[in-house]
């Protein structure tokens, strides 16, 4: 994905204010081998930008001053009450360095597990996003979580999907294996199934309560 910048000559509080209300936003690349580089955006560009996934976990091509550069979108500062972007970080990618950033997951096909069309499970997402390192070329936007084969009462982890070649999970919390998605039965399903049981109860015991005593 591309976007496009400015270089900035001008920093301070009172600069960015203005350069605010003027609908430009301040941002800043750094990393590689050059010194950090102060830089503005066009407002609406980076906002609908920013509303995509795939920016936010894509090697993006920042264009700027008639050059391209390619880099990763690190931080982003939002107002605290407008839809207003405050701030952006950005690092510049070098093909032959390693990476550490998140990658967002995508669960698939969970309406067609054992545990939804069988047991009327719900299936319920314990994380969101994972940790990795990878080479530039081998970053991928996503990660997909097949659950077409999860049960009722199981869990998924991590050992249970095939990372994308390259992509190497990085540890939080020191959790080498952690668990994805589980799912369970509804309580209300539960209780149905021990309604007709204790229907049955009652009329069981008639017969004995009617039986004259010896």
């Amino acid at each position: 994905m591309k976007f496009n910048a400015t270089s900035r000559s001008v920093q301070g509080t009172s600069a960015s204010r203005r350069l605010r209300h003027a609908g430009r936003v301040p941002a800043i690349v750094y990393g590689g081998t050059a010194q950090p580089a102060n830089i503005e955006l066009d407002h609406n560009e980076i906002y609908h930008a920013l509303r995509k996934e795939s920016f936010h976990a894509s090697i993006l091509t920042m264009e700027m001053n008639g050059a391209s550069e390619q880099v990763l979108l690190r931080s982003v500062q939002w107002h605290p009450y407008k839809q207003q972007v405050m701030h952006v970080d950005f690092q510049r990618v070098d093909a032959s360095q390693t990476l550490h950033t998140k990658v967002p997951l995508h669960f698939i096909n969970a309406e067609q597990s054992p545990a939804v069309k069988l047991s009327g499970a719900i299936v319920s997402h314990m994380v969101t996003e994972l940790e990795i390192t990878c080479l530039p070329a081998n970053l991928p936007q996503f990660v997909d979580v097949d659950l077409s084969q999860l049960l009722a009462g199981s869990i998924l982890h991590l050992s249970d999907i095939t990372l994308p070649v390259g992509v190497v999970y990085v540890p939080h919390g020191g959790d080498a294996d952690p668990a994805l998605a589980s799912a369970h039965i509804k309580s209300g399903a539960d209780s149905a199934e021990d309604a007709p049981a204790a229907a049955e109860a009652p009329a069981a015991a008639a017969p004995a309560a009617d039986k004259p005593a010896a």
